[in-house]
């Protein structure tokens, strides 16, 4: 079965956007997050891991298109270590939301914002005066910081107790708050992955994207393909539904196709190479 047999867009203007990346791949982009759409989610971030398959899809599918390109909060060299990309040519890790950039073994990144420095010396006291729940955890990215609730006994109740407070102390030193699931972090204003994802696109003068992510700081990338498609750029969103999880709605009511996840991608991935390479 071949891959618009296997992955049909809900939408025409998703369809239209498989017939375009088929059509002339050297001219396609493939954008991918990385915590939850190439790596499942686990409750220490330091633990995440790419999909065993990710490697091998990659690698057939990278030579095969334009460029492949990880958008993710992480740092960039995290995300080459945890996804396994170092030996994988083609692919392009643009990290802390676009102000990282590896490509070819090399890490490029400017100075990092004054204000993560001040939010990280603080940010514990905030927290405590609050009454943070035990499991509350700060993690330090560098040049931004996250306040998760994951481990807490009511994640949800942890993080609404917390947003108002951690949003007063972000916006003290000039940063904005980026909410995700249980998480909520704290960054320079300006940068996101619709900013970087568009900054990309123009640079290796795509004609079609396709674009997976699976939380609420895809949704910048989500809404950047649909203004380009407005520009003549063809377009995918996929959606990548947390398994036995109800996905993000505010990215699958705008995604074209919605997958199960890591599994799902990485089988989206695998195909669409395979189909790509059998031409």
């Amino acid at each position: 079965m071949g891959f618009q047999e296997m992955f049909v867009p809900g939408t025409e203007a998703g369809r239209d956007g498989v017939r375009a990346v088929l059509a002339a791949p050297e001219h396609a982009v493939v954008g991918l997050d990385f915590d939850g759409t190439l790596a499942p989610i686990v409750a220490d971030p330091g633990q995440a891991r790419a999909h065993p398959g990710v490697a091998g899809a990659l690698r057939r599918l990278a030579p095969a298109v334009g460029a492949v390109v990880v958008v993710t909060g992480r740092p960039a060299a995290l995300a080459v270590e945890y996804g396994g990309f170092a030996d994988l040519p083609g692919v392009v890790v643009l990290g802390h939301y676009g102000a990282e950039r590896w490509e070819a073994g090399e890490l490029t990144a400017p100075q990092a914002h004054p204000g993560v420095a001040r939010v990280r010396a603080e940010l514990p006291a905030a927290l405590a005066r609050v009454g943070a729940p035990e499991g509350t955890w700060v993690e330090d990215k560098g040049r931004s910081v996250a306040v998760h609730t994951r481990r807490t006994a009511r994640p949800q109740e942890a993080l609404e107790l917390l947003r108002a407070p951690v949003e007063e102390l972000a916006a003290s030193y000039g940063l904005v708050v980026e909410p995700g699931r249980l998480v909520l972090e704290l960054r320079p204003p300006g940068v996101d992955k619709g900013a970087a994802l568009t900054g990309f696109l123009r640079e290796r003068g795509a004609r079609s994207v396709l674009y997976a992510g699976d939380d609420l700081g895809d949704v910048a990338a989500f809404a950047a393909v649909e203004k380009l498609r407005g520009e003549g750029l063809a377009g995918v969103l996929v959606c990548a539904g947390a398994v036995g999880d109800a996905p993000v709605r505010e990215l699958a009511d705008r995604a074209d196709l919605v997958v199960a996840g890591p599994e799902g991608v990485v089988e989206l991935l695998d195909t669409l190479g395979r189909a790509l390479t059998a031409r």
